[in-house]
């Protein structure tokens, strides 16, 4: 590791699924793993394509049941190129880490030119040493371009290598292990050809969502070059002659296209173009490395040692998922990247944790992301209709056209027991879309989208949660029954015959503070456009009343002086963590271990991560107190304290997002404690703290949070009322930093912490001045200007 390098040394199988989704390279339109490319996928490797946005769905015979899952579709693979040495007319066997013995092997992810590079040394059983070196790109600049250079030099012999290049449609999902007994078979009507002397082609569709899929591969070599079709694979061969110490070369490029690109009539015919107009490997690599310089200008992150480096991986891999040319394509943001096939590809709440980053280097990506759930703004109004609510009911888990994806059983590893699966009760993803709406738009000033497609999902998203909420005479107070919150161990309680939990306080917070954001926003709309939203709504002032009175008076259960996380957990039983964690070690799955002992986790007070503790993730402490206040609640900063305790206390971190968020709050609340999480938020993924589940896919909410915490957490940064407010927290081990923002359209703001030093850049430009206030003073900073502030006192 170096700051702008990520290497492998040697060949380890059991580290490979990990090095491969951390090796994956990507545009934002697609992305392939970083998989040896003589090694077809088994238990040990496993080369996945995923297109973001390419769906198909499937049915399957679970546990008797028979249960429907959309995923996210493994393409063909573009990736299979192996090779052979000759002796004499025999031809020997295809050289692979599995079958051939290696002296040497490296892999080396090069994060500022979106580069893998592969160096691996040969040895046959006569003695014949064989270097190889491969230099991997899928083009930023270009998103339906991959090419592969490989270098073949024998070290102590000449004679003939023959290689084999395929387009491979022959591919299943088979990624994670937990799925296999589920339909995989995505792809169907697999045909192939030749189009000339070097490029093949192979075309197919998926299965049920009927998305044509198109690609084409160009071979350059010095030799001939032979092709061969079979039923599933678009074969390319040839000879070379290879002398002692002499470098012989062969240049894969591949184009992929599918029926949903804009402006194509056949993905086919688009490939097949594409590939021939193709400039030569190096031109491409040229093409590709300014790409990423002007986005790594656009993302300037400068943090010193193991946690910038770690930082910059995280932000690679977040540019790979979501580039700008995502801002082209009706796609939301995938859990595990394009890295992988858990969580079958689908999109949840974690934009809540990556769209606050974009909204300060790409607005227009967030924007995008925002529009995908905006389009899906009817189906999820249908979803609230169909358990009789009004507004709209985002589903948990998305897909290609927004109905609720979430599997209806999931499989406990531990006991292989088939359970009910209740996540979709987590009706606060509705929460977690107003909230990127209303950031997004104060950090971009883009009142036309916020008058527009935003208030039409902040109403419908308070519309829901006002007709959710039913009054208790008895409270005093309205309350909302039977969800689910973040913590997800919890979702009922014990002995219950039905799901759901009652008064999640992250819920109700977040839902008291969408109703008044909304109210806000509507007040601030323009006359005319007001009067369309209500006629085309049916909006009218008996229901702006309820939801007003609903903002101040939603439960918010309290028990022993903390927040309880909802009602009835301070009575739950406590847990032997301390035996536990001896007789298992890693309890970070605790559901899991309790479940296989015939026992349930909603029987103690057990979070498998963060839910109360998410709202001083979400809102700065005076923010937070004054939505308490709101809803009739004084919340001091002894009571948030005493609140943060308990709850450390009681949480395995069964995510990745646990950690990020506890390392966030604790910045606040208890400094000295915030790097032990937010160190394993750092490492979450590149050690695989969750046990196998990277090298199913990364995870994105939590690389994208890292990022976030440096940009706002540690600097205490806030988008509001068209100003920068700043309120920094250095930690002793975080202290020095500096990055770059994109706000209200000035490029290239710089921020930079120095201990007690705040230096704010920003660029010469046309725009209006850029308000910046602290505790304690407030300063306008001219465009053109730099400015230095001493933090102490």
């Amino acid at each position: 590791m170096t700051d702008w390098t990520w290497k492998y040394e040697g060949y380890d199988p059991a580290e490979e699924r990990l090095r491969e989704s951390l090796c994956t390279l990507g545009n934002g339109y697609f992305a392939t793993r970083g998989a040896v490319p003589e090694c077809a996928a088994d238990d040990v490797h496993y080369p996945g394509t995923y297109v973001a946005g390419c769906y198909n769905r499937l049915t399957s015979d679970v546990a008797g049941r028979r249960v429907e899952n959309e995923d996210m579709v493994n393409l063909p693979n573009w990736l299979p190129l192996r090779f052979r040495l000759h002796s004499g007319e025999e031809a020997g066997a295809w050289l692979s880490p599995e079958t051939t013995t290696l002296l040497d092997h490296s892999q080396t992810l090069h994060l500022a030119s979106g580069l893998l590079e592969r160096r691996s040394r040969y040895t046959d059983e006569q003695g014949r040493r064989l270097a190889v070196r491969q230099l991997r790109l899928v083009h930023m600049g270009d998103p339906h371009l991959a090419a592969l250079r490989t270098e073949f030099t024998p070290e102590n012999f000449s004679g003939v290598l023959e290689a084999e290049a395929a387009l491979d449609g022959g591919v299943t999902n088979a990624g994670v292990p937990r799925y296999h007994d589920l339909a995989a078979d995505h792809l169907t009507h697999v045909h192939t050809g030749a189009a000339g002397p070097d490029t093949v082609w192979l075309r197919c569709r998926t299965r049920t969502s009927d998305i044509r899929v198109a690609l084409a591969a160009r071979l350059t070599v010095t030799g001939d070059v032979t092709s061969e079709d079979t039923p599933a694979k678009a074969v390319q061969r040839t000879l070379v002659q290879l002398e002692p110490q002499c470098t012989a070369t062969i240049d894969k490029t591949v184009a992929l296209h599918t029926s949903k690109d804009p402006a194509i009539s056949d993905p086919l015919r688009a490939a097949l173009e594409r590939v021939q107009a193709a400039a030569d490997f190096d031109e491409l690599l040229e093409t590709h490395i300014n790409a990423w310089d002007q986005l790594w200008r656009r993302a300037e992150l400068d943090v010193p040692g193991e946690a910038g480096s770690i930082l910059r991986l995280h932000l690679f891999h977040v540019l790979q998922t979501l580039s700008p040319h995502t801002a082209e394509l009706d796609v939301g943001v995938p859990a595990r990247g394009l890295h992988g096939e858990a969580y079958r590809g689908h999109v949840f709440w974690d934009e809540l944790f990556v769209l606050p980053y974009l909204n300060l280097h790409f607005p227009e990506v967030s924007r995008a992301l925002l529009r995908y759930r905006h389009r899906r703004l009817e189906q999820a109004c249908a979803a609230a209709r169909s358990i009789g609510r009004r507004g709209a009911l985002y589903p948990w888990q998305s897909g290609s056209d927004g109905r609720e994806e979430t599997q209806e059983l999931h499989l406990n590893p531990r006991s292989g027991r088939w359970l009910p699966d209740h996540s979709r009760l987590q009706r606060h993803v509705g929460s977690a879309i107003a909230f990127n709406v209303w950031q997004y738009c104060e950090a971009s000033g883009d009142a036309e989208f916020l008058h527009t497609k935003g208030v039409e999902m902040l109403l419908q998203i308070s519309r829901f949660w006002a007709d959710s909420a039913t009054y208790d005479e008895s409270l005093g107070r309205h309350r909302i029954r039977g969800v689910v919150g973040p913590d997800e161990y919890h979702d009922a309680y014990p002995g219950a015959s039905s799901p759901g939990l009652d008064d999640n306080a992250y819920t109700n917070v977040t839902a008291a503070w969408v109703l008044a954001r909304t109210l806000d926003v509507l007040r601030g709309l323009p006359a005319p456009r007001r009067q369309e939203l209500v006629e085309r709504t049916g909006l009218d002032g008996g229901e702006l009343e309820l939801w007003e009175d609903v903002s101040r008076t939603l439960h918010v259960p309290f028990h022993g002086g903390v927040i309880s996380q909802f009602d009835g957990y301070g009575d739950l039983l406590e847990l032997d963590w301390e035996g536990y964690r001896k007789r298992y070690g890693d309890i970070r799955r605790l559901d899991r271990i309790l479940e296989a002992e015939d026992d349930t986790v909603n029987r103690y007070q057990a979070s498998k991560q963060a839910d109360v503790l998410m709202l001083g993730y979400l809102f700065s402490p005076t923010e937070l107190r004054e939505v308490f206040q709101r809803l009739g609640h004084g919340l001091d900063e002894a009571t948030w304290r005493r609140t943060v305790d308990y709850y450390l206390r009681r949480t395995s971190h069964g995510s990745t997002l646990s950690g990020l968020v506890h390392g966030w709050v604790l910045a606040r609340a208890r400094r000295s404690e915030a790097w032990k999480y937010c160190h394993e938020a750092l490492q979450g993924d590149v050690a695989d703290l969750q046990g196998g589940t990277t090298g199913e896919g990364i995870h994105l909410g939590a690389m994208a949070g890292t990022l976030d915490f440096v940009q706002r957490g540690l600097p205490g940064l806030e988008t509001r009322g068209g100003a920068l407010w700043l309120d920094p927290a250095p930690l002793p081990e975080l202290s020095s930093y500096g990055f770059a923002l994109r706000y209200r359209g000035h490029w290239g703001l710089r921020l930079r912490l120095e201990r007690e030093t705040l230096k704010i850049s920003l660029p010469a430009s046309d725009q209006s001045p850029v308000d910046v206030r602290l505790p304690d003073r407030v300063i306008c900073v001219q465009p053109g200007d730099t400015c230095r502030l001493l933090l102490s006192g």
